[in-house]
């Protein structure tokens, strides 16, 4: 199975030393988002995991414990954009962000880390040439560190509104101009432009729309192959990345980026990182007498085929 870490929080950055005790005691508890009263256990050892996946902005705080986790297969998603405090207020300083980046592709390899840019939008600020210097930018600090970068276009989801009201989604010409500046700029430095949700059409241009943490993704970034059953594939619709078994938890992540999907509001978050113990197997506060634990279902999706790669000479 894939145990996801990101899609609800930011772990690494701010839940490093409880995500250790988890792996050390073995097992972890996640609240139902949408039945809080039912709880499931994820067992966290190799033998039922086979990849732990980390989407992050500041991978930081785990870089210390790389030692203890590579008897895991490690699949990393590391955002870095170029927006300042304004918009990204608990956002480390993205040199900081940077070295960290490399620091993890040197220990685990740049084919296990994957650069996201995202979510693109603009603004008076934030325009298509602030971009088109960003981008390249930080392409020449993380060339050789990674062979993907992701990239999506701000989606307008209801939380976003609430907390972004100003925001404005990308046309469809300016997301053609900038997919084409971005692939030619990611080849000239080594990487391949992978799209989150958006349109195919922005293929002809070079880059892969089919889905960034796709099973191929995941065999190619980790040199294994898997044997996915049918009803883990399609998390979303439109999406063909395995995006289930998430270990977060919404309402919980520090950075505040005024675009985020996973906060309602600040006072969430606050109250809810006051009920953390990194002692407590849940995120977030502790199990009640009248929630129902279910043991999660999990199994190896690992096939055991070898992977040769055959190239033309």
């Amino acid at each position: 199975m894939i145990l996801n870490t990101g899609s609800r929080t930011d772990i690494p950055a701010f839940y490093s030393e409880w995500f250790m005790n988890r792996v050390r005691e073995g097992f972890v508890l996640v609240r139902n988002p949408y039945y809080p009263k039912q709880i499931y256990r994820y067992r966290l050892t190799p033998d039922v995991v086979d990849v732990l996946s980390f989407c992050t902005k500041n991978p930081g705080p785990m870089l210390e414990h790389l030692e203890e986790l590579k008897r895991f297969r490690q699949l990393w998603y590391v955002t870095l954009t170029p927006y300042a405090k304004d918009i990204e207020p608990g956002v480390p300083d993205k040199h900081e962000v940077i070295r960290s980046f490399q620091k993890l592709s040197e220990t685990i390899g740049s084919d296990a880390v994957i650069w996201r840019y995202d979510p693109v939008f603009l603004s008076e600020r934030y325009t298509m040439e602030y971009h088109q210097r960003a981008f390249q930018k930080i392409c020449s600090e993380l060339q050789g560190y990674t062979k993907r970068v992701v990239v999506s276009f701000i989606d307008l989801y209801q939380k976003t509104v609430k907390n972004f009201p100003e925001v404005r989604e990308v046309s469809k010409t300016d997301q053609e101009i900038l997919t084409e500046y971005f692939v030619k700029t990611a080849a000239a430095h080594g990487m391949q432009v992978y799209l989150c949700l958006e349109d195919k059409a922005l293929e002809r241009f070079g880059a892969i729309a089919s889905g960034c943490m796709t099973q191929e993704v995941i065999e190619d970034a980790l040199h294994i192959h898997l044997d996915v059953p049918r009803s883990q594939m399609n998390a979303r619709e439109g999406c063909s990345c395995l995006l289930g078994s998430d270990i977060g938890m919404y309402n919980t992540c520090a950075h505040f980026c005024r675009y985020c999907y996973a906060n309602y509001d600040r006072e969430s978050v606050i109250r809810n990182m006051r009920m953390h113990d990194p002692a407590s197997p849940l995120l977030c506060g502790t199990v009640q007498k009248d929630d129902i634990i279910t043991e999660a279902k999990q199994v190896s999706y690992l096939d055991g085929q070898m992977r040769l790669d055959f190239t033309e000479e």
